[in-house]
């Protein structure tokens, strides 16, 4: 599947934390290190999205490709030197202006953090993206998850967001796959570290 952005985390809400366990969580949200991906990681990211259902797994040759080829607009989390989460995404060819959020994927140590949305803000932030104005990333219409995060995400950048279909069930995929919803953030012109932040 070439455009899946399903997200198996529940913290979609970036500030959501338990008053009891603030003070924890923020400090193994500070451990967490974002950076661009690196071929080497391309395995341990087949492993982390086959372990994030209902994510789609695509080849293992696939994730070697977007962890080198993509990683100017990819991000990989690292916690304790694991890989905990990881974001492909890539600039449309024919329209540099928009990023395009392939999957969004975050392992179970890495839930309750924030992290989805930490790493679309560092993405955002990268020099690949400094022509960046429009967001797109498709959901299936039951991923609320998904749907959380991208409209937060929208909300900080002070941007509209629109959907419409993009790959019909029937049409697209002949009844085997949920349809894909497109979602279009933008335009935005936010100053970069306001987003990073």
């Amino acid at each position: 599947m070439s455009a899946t952005s399903e997200l198996k985390e529940d913290d979609s809400n970036d500030d959501k934390v338990k008053p009891a366990q603030q003070g924890q969580t923020s400090d193994k949200s500070a451990q967490v290190l974002l950076r661009r991906p690196l071929s080497e990681d391309g395995a341990d990211v087949h492993q982390l999205i086959g372990s994030c259902p209902p994510l789609d797994t695509n080849s293992l040759y696939c994730n070697l490709l977007q962890a080198s080829h993509f990683s100017g607009t990819s991000v990989a989390a690292e916690l304790d030197g694991e890989l905990v989460g990881f974001i492909s995404g890539y600039i449309i060819p024919e329209r540099p202006d928009t990023l395009f959020i392939w999957q969004v994927a975050v392992a179970e140590q890495g839930r309750g953090l924030g992290l989805a949305g930490r790493m679309l803000r560092e993405i955002l932030a990268r020099p690949a993206c400094t022509a960046v104005r429009h967001l797109e990333t498709t959901i299936t219409p039951d991923n609320d998850a998904s749907w959380a995060l991208f409209r937060s995400l929208a909300r900080k950048l002070d941007a509209d967001c629109a959907d419409s279909v993009m790959f019909d069930r029937e049409r697209h995929f002949k009844g085997q796959h949920d349809s894909e919803m497109l979602l279009r953030i933008g335009s935005f012109d936010a100053p970069r570290n306001e987003v990073a932040g």
